[in-house]
């Protein structure tokens, strides 16, 4: 044997060794119409724009952390 993974001459009529190719290996497992429609086309309607919180929202925000870390601070001296 020259190559370690080939097929031992004496063992060829054996139908053990009899494999498929790979065409019919990967074949073996597709449907018959293996080309699906697109679940989620591209294109369509245009996008939402995107909507942001107001400036007001924002500042509320931001003045609410820092109360609350001014609150713990003067609770927790």
């Amino acid at each position: 044997m020259a190559i370690p993974h080939e097929i031992d001459p004496r063992a060829t009529g054996d139908p053990r060794n009899v494999y498929t190719s790979d065409e019919q290996f990967y074949r073996s497992d597709r449907p018959e119409q293996p080309v699906l429609p697109e679940d989620r086309p591209r294109g369509g309607r245009p996008a939402d724009p995107v909507r942001h919180r107001s400036t007001w929202a924002t500042v509320a925000l931001v003045a609410g952390i820092i109360l609350l870390v001014l609150v713990g601070i003067a609770l927790f001296p």
